[in-house]
């Protein structure tokens, strides 16, 4: 180590504003004058050279930074993922019926891309317990019936019903306005009656209220089991009256006042009717 006031010569000299450079560079690595040190490595005045690690390639003309480029953001569009959501809308809205069986090719025609791409996110769904694979058929919609649907509204209760009655003590009044569009988007979406499109908002603002426990594992497992509990009963139409997702979206609404108000009472009332009524 160095005394007070040297700089080690591996990490190079500051320059005028501050900064650390590398050392300064030999006109070559391995030309005439670069016999000081051990293996070659030295340069005419004795200062070691850059390590290969970290030297420039090719000629250069100043300081040898050892700095790496940054790389480029490369955005894909994952067709799989496509495919997942459309499923997974297709489940909750029933047009993906309990009880059928549907094949990968055939699916993916109607989607308009390969059989790959559909396996592959039938394969989650599979994982999720949404579908089950049938031997040389395709994917067969698990049929659910009201007592299961009883079970995950219950589970969800148990999971969730803690924790948002433990944020209205911890979390400030100006946090739960900023999910104040979220529970809006909830009821715009109802208005249109479109099933698939108000379940996913509904996901969204329960995941965002959930968020600010700061658990992450917490907020995934609840999604998963707020997946489960939209998929539709077998034998029951999935359709529901815009009524009724009006009604279940002015729960959200009020459920943020009562905890933006820190009001327990109301505020679990309110997670039980609409958990109950999910």
């Amino acid at each position: 180590m160095g005394g007070p006031g040297r700089t080690p010569a591996s990490l190079g000299t500051p320059d005028a504003s501050g900064a650390v450079g590398a050392p300064e560079a030999p006109g070559a690595l391995n030309g005439p004058g670069a016999s000081g040190g051990r293996g070659g490595r030295g340069t005419p005045s004795g200062r070691r050279a850059p390590d290969a690690r970290t030297a420039s390639i090719g000629p250069v003309s100043g300081p040898v930074f050892a700095v790496a480029a940054p790389r480029p953001v490369i955005q894909r569009v994952s067709v799989r993922g496509q495919v997942l959501d459309a499923l997974r809308s297709a489940l909750v809205a029933g047009d993906l019926a309990p009880g059928e069986v549907y094949s990968a090719p055939a699916l993916g025609e109607r989607f308009g891309v390969s059989a790959t791409p559909v396996r592959e996110a039938m394969q989650q769904l599979a994982n999720e317990g949404a579908v089950e694979v049938v031997p040389n058929r395709g994917f067969r919609v698990i049929r659910r019936g009201a007592r299961e649907l009883a079970e995950l509204a219950e589970i969800r209760a148990l999971v969730e019903m803690p924790v948002m009655l433990r944020l209205t003590r911890t979390v400030a009044a100006p946090c739960w306005a900023e999910l104040r569009p979220l529970a809006d988007a909830t009821v715009a979406v109802a208005a249109t009656g479109d099933l698939a499109r108000y379940a996913e908002s509904d996901r969204v603002f329960h995941a965002a209220v959930l968020a600010l426990s700061g658990n992450r594992q917490l907020v995934q497992l609840a999604d998963d089991l707020h997946r489960r509990a939209q998929w539709p009963m077998a034998g029951v139409s999935a359709r529901r009256p815009r009524a009724d997702l009006l009604a279940d979206a002015g729960q959200h609404t009020a459920l943020l006042d009562a905890l933006s108000g820190s009001d327990v009472p109301t505020a679990q009332s309110l997670i039980r009717d609409h958990f109950g009524g999910a």
